[in-house]
């Protein structure tokens, strides 16, 4: 028995037709291109017997509601696809269901501006003949690889329609990666040129957008690994060895991304130190006025007592007689200050 899709609160860019379909394609066997499928065209391929080597590959917009009822009734998915997208968790994972794998992966949004917010879930579902994926927000991967299969590419089977995912995927992480790269090479700039105002907060949001990509995309090569030890029967082992290297090809742009973590901490450890020492000489001015003015305060306060007896108070060079000995105490003062001067 299937279960109910969860409620997703529309969108109103980037959308699908009345049921929720974005785009749908279907693929033969020799790679020869893709005719595109609208609803009709899908549902009647799926009731009928589907031509050898036949695929499809139909995407659907999660903000729609009826897309739920669309795939239940027409999809023949396994049960386990429509829990993970009621259980609500976006951690990514590769499971096997029957005879089709289901994949919950993370991707960046369409309109990506460096926020750690600006990720979402990607829900595949992959069988010998049919692939469907599923998101409630525009992705940048997925629609990457909508764009490449209308300008003719054209999978030769759904495994390798998968493989291009993660290479698309992968492709717009390297991106990701150049456009921190570049970023992060101007901080430097700046530090170097000492220009260090507002670095500080520059480097924390690229750091945390890094720290969020590779926790939720970290597990995404290790789970296919352990998938591809024991594939489905109708996988090719020329397609599970492509997406071993597509995963190869992902965990080198993940370990960049860490690669660059550790490059931020250090711009940052470099620039808290700047600012200690900022602070640290900020300091000894405040300590070296304090020690300057001391003799005088005191002098002033002794000076200031309305009680008989004060010193000099009768002489007519008294008044020089203090400013010197206050001057020859504060000269004294800052002697010892700037003899110790870091």
């Amino acid at each position: 028995m299937s279960t109910p899709l969860p409620s997703f609160s529309p969108t109103p860019a980037y959308g699908g037709d009345a049921t929720g379909l974005i785009c749908g394609y279907l693929f033969a066997q020799d790679g020869a291109g893709a005719r595109a499928l609208n609803t009709d065209g899908a549902e009647a391929w799926l009731a009928a017997a589907p031509a050898q080597g036949e695929f499809a590959w139909l995407h659907f917009n999660l903000s729609h509601a009826p897309a739920q009822r669309w795939l239940e009734r027409h999809a023949g998915l396994p049960d386990s696809f429509y829990e993970a997208l009621r259980d609500g968790l976006h951690s990514t994972r590769v499971e096997r269901a029957d005879d089709a794998l289901v994949a919950v992966i993370n991707d960046v949004h369409f309109d990506f501006s460096f926020e750690p917010s600006d990720i979402s879930t990607l829900w595949i579902a992959v069988g010998p003949r049919l692939v469907v994926t599923a998101r409630a927000k525009p992705l940048r991967s997925i629609d990457a690889l909508r764009t490449a299969v209308r300008a003719g590419d054209a999978p030769k089977s759904s495994t390798e329609l998968l493989e291009h995912l993660m290479r698309a995927q992968a492709d717009v992480l390297v991106h990701i990666v150049r456009s921190v790269t570049t970023r992060i090479d101007a901080v430097e700039d700046d530090l170097l040129a000492g220009r260090i105002d507002q670095q500080r907060t520059r480097l924390g949001e690229l750091r945390r957008v890094l720290v969020r990509l590779q926790r939720l995309l970290a597990p995404e090569p290790a789970a296919l690994f352990r998938l591809l030890q024991k594939p489905p029967a109708w996988m090719a082992e020329a397609d599970a060895q492509g997406l071993r290297d597509a995963s190869e090809e992902f965990s080198v742009v993940l370990r960049d991304m860490g690669g660059l973590q550790e490059r931020i901490k250090l711009l940052q450890e470099e620039i808290a130190a700047n600012v200690q020492e900022d602070n640290n000489r900020s300091l000894f001015v405040l300590t070296v006025v304090t020690v300057l003015a001391l003799p005088i305060n005191i002098l002033a306060g002794l000076f200031g007592m309305n009680v008989g007896g004060i010193p000099l108070a009768e002489s007519r060079h008294g008044f020089w007689i203090v400013v010197a000995i206050v001057a020859s105490f504060t000269a004294a003062a800052a002697w010892l200050a700037f003899r110790k001067k870091p």
